[in-house]
């Protein structure tokens, strides 16, 4: 059903607006809309332009407490709004201070890291880096060589060279290492070694010792460095455990304040010279609410509560709010798929549960496939709230029904008997047809009366909007009504043997609703007194009209025709299943239990998705098309209600 809406507009104080937002609209489920825009007529409305203080608190206390450890954590709800700004201010303060630490000690790791890196390739030299940088009558030069290139200088130069080569670490591609060279040689030894492209390395001559001892000398401060960096995030976890309650309970207050203060975005204020400064908010609320509202906020007088009556004087249409049973509540998913209802359109949701149920379990009836269906549907829905489960988990229920009066437990049908008839092999005879599958004469009836039934929803629908035409004159108003009952009528006497309605009775209930269908316009025109001329002309106009009614016939007969498709897939999942049976040896007294399981899971699988698609299909083309628009919008409302 859908929730009876209310417009109303509640003012106060300019200082007051928080407090109402805390005490009223935190309980009641109210849809903001904006009040400069809706309210315009009324004069020196301004917007409010003030800044969210809470916004910065607010994200501070959510990366605090995102840094708690996991686990569960009391929440203080007794720190007034001076107490929290306080705590964030004082828990950050604290927090900057170990994070600049642990800033400087990343840094240092980071130099640490890069200066072991440079040595790294270097440590298997047997020399000592702060003497060799500083001898006096030659230079040495740290780098690395192209693994070509030293071969070739290894090969041709190096017995006319002035100059050592002591090899570091060789990798695929190069070879590290110094060369020394004499003072007055180091001209031309450099020059040498550059043509072969060496990268010389900067080592620094702090370190004392070879490169090996300068290399652990290293690793040992980054390990010194990392463990402070880890008692600094201990301190740090220390820190945000020590106010965990507080720190919670801020988190949660300051959302509420935050969500609060933004509802000035929507609000408007009124400017007065002589007196305190007014703030006004709008918007829509459930009847049930305002009520409880207007009544709790009676005594409060700095509060003002108009509740309009007019809805009209106000910009849109009202938002739909549904409201159903637990139980049909995952069907609203459907509902939402194709648009929900406007608030003067019945709320076809329990319609879509009952039918899409029903007609799933007809094309799907198996006890055995049902019942997994129902229990791990259930079971996901319980866990994860996910409403396709819930569908799934019902549905199970009515092809574990069907099951039954089918007499097929995992495609067995020598277990238990059918309590109606097997859909392979029943058979009906028919006058002028002859012999057809009784499913299919089901099925074909049910859409028959399924039509029937949507039509009288279309019917109410156009009561409820005050819509002549499709009330009185169009192919699913009283009209359509009258000429689709009246040939079903006729169909189902023959069908049965009876005597079939007279010439003139047909003339009358099939004749007079074409008549009403091709001239619905100027009918509708007539009835409502207005007196509009037919701009196409006579001509072009009976032309569209005689197409539209062929249309109208053809929609008709193929709408009826679709609900075929409930008893085809009732006898070609028996038939499935008989393959499935057959492959795993079970026809023969031999089953293969693994192939049973196998196929029951493709089948129940692939045939359950297909079968769910179009039953969806029959509601949304066959049902919804003839008698619902969801050209409603959703009702959402102010984002910080909360149930006490």
């Amino acid at each position: 059903m859908i929730v009876k809406m209310k417009f109303l507009s509640i003012s106060g104080p300019r200082t007051d607006i928080d407090r109402v937002c805390d005490v009223y609209l935190s309980k009641y489920e109210m849809q903001l809309e904006n009040a400069v825009t809706e309210l315009r007529t009324t004069q020196n409305l301004l917007p409010f332009v003030e800044v969210n203080p809470y916004k910065e608190p607010l994200a501070k206390a959510e990366q605090f407490a995102g840094l708690l450890p996991s686990g569960e954590y009391h929440t203080d709800h007794t720190l007034t709004t001076e107490e929290i700004l306080a705590l964030i201010r004082d828990v950050n303060h604290d927090y900057l201070d170990i994070q600049e630490n642990k800033e400087l000690l990343k840094k240092k790791k980071d130099e640490l890291t890069g200066k072991l890196n440079v040595l790294e390739p270097f440590r298997s030299l047997d020399l000592d880096v702060h003497k060799v940088l500083h001898y006096r009558y030659m230079h040495v030069r740290f780098g690395r060589i192209d693994l070509d290139h030293y071969q070739k200088l290894e090969k041709y130069l190096f017995d006319d060279l002035n100059a050592i080569f002591l090899e570091g670490t060789r990798t695929e591609n190069y070879v590290y290492g110094c060369y020394f060279a004499a003072n007055s040689d180091t001209s031309r030894v450099d020059a040498v070694f550059n043509s072969m492209h060496f990268e010389r390395i900067t080592v620094s001559d702090e370190y004392i010792g070879t490169p090996q001892v300068a290399c652990e000398t290293l690793k040992e401060e980054i390990e010194e460095t990392q463990k402070a960096i880890d008692q600094l995030e201990e301190d740090t976890r220390s820190l945000m455990e020590s106010h965990a309650s507080e720190l919670m309970g801020a988190r949660k207050r300051l959302e509420e304040l935050s969500n609060n203060f933004d509802v000035r975005k929507m609000a408007a204020r009124i400017e007065d010279d002589n007196k305190e400064d007014y703030y006004i908010l709008c918007g829509w609320m459930g009847e049930k609410d305002v009520e409880a509202f207007v009544k709790e906020a009676e005594n409060d007088h700095r509060v003002l509560i108009v509740v309009e009556e007019e809805r009209e004087k106000f910009f849109g249409d009202p938002p739909t709010k549904l409201k159903n049973p637990k139980i049909f509540k995952p069907f609203e998913m459907f509902i939402k798929m194709y648009g929900l209802p406007a608030h003067d359109e019945m709320d076809p949701t329990i319609f879509v549960a009952l039918t899409y149920t029903f007609i799933f379990g007809a094309m799907f009836g198996d006890v055995g496939q049902g019942l997994c269906l129902f229990l791990i549907g259930g079971i996901i829905y319980l866990t994860k709230k996910a409403n396709l489960a819930g569908i799934i988990s019902v549905a199970g229920l009515f092809s574990t029904f069907f099951g039954f009066m089918f007499g097929s437990v995992f495609g067995f049908e020598d277990i238990l008997p059918a309590r109606w008839l097997r859909p392979v092999s029943a058979m009906t005879d028919l006058p002028f047809i002859g012999q057809l599958n009784t499913v299919f004469v089901v099925a074909i009836a049910f859409g028959m009366a399924l039509n029937i039934l949507v039509m009288l929803f279309h019917i109410v629908n156009a009561i409820r909007a005050r819509d002549t035409e499709n009330i009185w004159f169009s192919n699913n108003g009283l009209a359509g009504l009258v000429f689709y009952g009246f040939l079903v009528l006729t169909v189902v006497l023959f069908m049965t043997g009876h005597k079939t309605p007279g010439n003139i009775l047909m003339a009358i209930f099939l004749g007079v609703p074409v008549v009403l269908f091709l001239f619905k316009e100027p009918l509708t025109n007539l009835v409502e007194r207005n007196h509009k001329k037919i701009e196409e002309g006579k001509v072009m106009f009976l032309v569209q009209g005689f197409f539209e009614l062929f249309e109208t016939m053809l929609s008709y007969f193929s709408n009826t025709l679709s609900y075929v498709r409930i008893g085809a897939f009732a006898v070609s999942h028996a038939a499935i299943m008989e393959v499935v049976l057959m492959l795993s040896g079970a026809t023969d007294g031999s089953p293969n239990i693994i192939g049973l399981v196998i196929g029951n899971i493709v089948v129940c699988g692939l045939e359950g998705l297909v079968v769910g698609i179009q039953v969806l299909r029959l509601e949304y083309y066959e049902m919804f098309s003839r008698f619902y628009k969801g050209t409603g919008r959703e009702f959402k409302p102010f984002k910080n209600h909360k149930k006490a």
